[in-house]
């Protein structure tokens, strides 16, 4: 269900930092890879939406 639902936002809003943030994941990495984003399409993403 966590994956569902953090999957799901990501999706929606592509915005990998709310989803990290949501997650309580201290890196990146470890939601870029929880989610299964490819690294330089998760960093494009992140720069484009500040918080």
């Amino acid at each position: 269900m966590r994956r569902t639902k953090a999957t799901l936002i990501y999706a929606r809003t592509k915005n990998i930092r709310a989803v990290q943030l949501l997650l309580g994941h201290a890196k990146l990495d470890n939601t870029i890879r929880y989610l299964g984003v490819e690294m330089e399409d998760a960093l494009n993403i992140s720069e484009d939406i500040e918080l």
